[in-house]
């Protein structure tokens, strides 16, 4: 049972990621809600996880491979990423006009700025890196693929969740909608 600790580790910090709204999950609903077709919000969890792998997969990676993550390099890397959302969405290139390509790269924002891949360091440790015997016969190319496999987990855990609650949101915005006689325009 020990050994499946980290693994419910991961794949609950995924499923914590979904529910916040920073991930993606609204406008995920938004797509579903502004063309009536609810499987849209389901399309649109495929940037929604591309960016979160991306995310999450460039920590595991260094984890699995002992590398160290400068500080400040991380900095100007989420800073550089924020001037160029910014100056996307000032010439009229906004997350929801940008398509999937915009919200991959919102994902992998938040995803960054929230560390999905920081908080999955403690469970990736003992996975990649653990004292047990076989652990200690795991070459570099193993402890890749178990931290990739983590990444895995986490990410369809955080998507089982970023779509239940985006297909919750647009049935619940067609019940009020329904109940108030409510149309989007178009």
């Amino acid at each position: 049972m020990a050994s499946l600790w980290p693994w419910l580790a991961v794949a609950g910090v995924g499923a914590l990621h979904g529910l916040n709204p920073a991930t993606g999950w609204m406008f995920a609903a938004a797509s579903g809600v502004r063309s009536g077709d609810r499987s849209r919000a389901l399309r649109a969890l495929a940037p929604i996880a591309a960016g979160h792998v991306a995310s999450v997969a460039l920590v595991a990676a260094a984890v699995a491979l002992g590398l160290s993550m400068d500080r400040v390099a991380l900095q100007v890397l989420a800073g550089g990423l924020l001037v160029a959302i910014v100056a996307c969405h000032l010439c009229g290139h906004g997350v929801g006009k940008a398509g999937h390509a915009g919200l991959a790269l919102w994902s992998f924002m938040m995803s960054t700025a929230h560390g999905a891949g920081l908080m999955l360091v403690p469970a990736l440790i003992p996975l990649c890196m653990g004292d047990a015997p076989a652990a200690r016969e795991i070459t570099v190319s193993g402890s890749l693929l178990l931290a990739l496999a983590a990444v895995g987990v986490h990410t369809a855990a955080m998507l089982a969740v970023t779509g239940a609650v985006a297909f919750g949101a647009c049935r619940a915005f067609d019940a009020i909608a329904a109940l108030f006689h409510f149309r989007l325009p178009g």
